[in-house]
């Protein structure tokens, strides 16, 4: 499967801290956010990503990340133009996709929990069409809305509603069969002037392939949109990696575990973070790897 990484937005609600900076680039904790969703892709398997990204902002991805040759996998760039939603990166994605199945993630979107990985490998290989996450939160009505009924089956999905019919939002994690392309080209602009994901999980809906999978209670989903979700992540990344001593999201133990890059490589790669905590503890964990 190949994913699409998508960190076009103008991160307009993070002014003024993202006005020079693009969003996905701000520091949760001690890392860009962009790690934090590269991270599930790479510990789901996926190698072939698309990031998609501004004009004016894809030579500082392309500076972070290259081509992703270091990490063992291999990263192409699009570039999004003008913000025409999320659904709009299936369509500037269409060569890439090349009609196979692909996943798409919200660079904005932090996922955390011990089972996660299995959780995202089962979907994965489970998905028939279109498969999405559900997750319970207060404040539905800034997000996508998925509504059950009583046997737990989708009966609607909505866009940010002024009156939500439940508290489960669409997390900002997306995995489609081969016809996304064709159906996302199928949209037209809503009252915001998007293509919005929304819609075409609709699509998905009406032709009964779309498959909604709740988050257990032992799975974190954090939206890093305002400054206060953005210090509260950084706080509990900080937490939890003191606690159990493992970092999260730390993308050169994650290619050396999966085996896409060998020892000699990892080490190499870490070089330009000599000096740092983060070098430290990789360079530690190799050590115990060996030994």
């Amino acid at each position: 499967m190949k994913a699409i990484l998508l960190a076009a937005g103008a991160g307009t609600r993070l002014y003024p801290a993202s006005l020079s900076v693009p969003k996905p680039l701000l520091p949760i904790y001690d890392k860009p956010m962009i790690f934090y969703p590269l991270s599930v892709l790479m510990l789901s398997g996926i190698k072939d990503i698309l990031l998609i990204t501004s004009e004016v902002d894809a030579h500082l991805f392309k500076k972070l990340l290259a081509d992703g040759r270091h990490l063992g996998i291999n990263i192409q760039y699009e570039i999004q133009y003008t913000q025409n939603g999320i659904a709009d990166a299936l369509i500037i994605g269409e060569k890439f996709i090349n009609n196979e199945e692909v996943a798409l993630i919200l660079s904005d979107n932090i996922f955390l929990g011990t089972n996660l990985e299995k959780v995202i490998k089962d979907a994965m290989v489970g998905n028939r069409g279109a498969t999405v996450f559900g997750y319970k939160v207060n404040d539905p009505q800034h997000f996508g809305v998925v509504e059950f009924d009583g046997l737990n089956k989708v009966v609607s999905l909505e866009e940010k509603p002024q009156n939500p019919k439940s508290h489960y939002a669409v997390t900002g994690i997306y995995f489609y069969d081969k016809q996304v392309c064709d159906f996302a080209k199928q949209l037209s602009p809503s009252n915001r002037g998007e293509l919005e994901i929304t819609d075409l999980n609709k699509i998905y809906l009406e032709n009964e392939m779309l498959d909604v999978k709740v988050f257990s209670d032992d799975i974190l989903w954090l939206d890093t949109g305002t400054h206060d979700a953005v210090l509260e992540a950084s706080n509990l990344i900080k937490d939890l990696e003191r606690k159990t001593g493992q970092k999260i999201a730390c993308l050169e133990e994650i290619a050396y575990r999966q085996g896409f890059i060998s020892l000699e490589n990892t080490l190499k790669g870490i070089k330009k973070y000599k000096n740092t905590a983060y070098y430290s503890y990789i360079r530690d964990v190799l050590s115990s790897v060996v030994c």
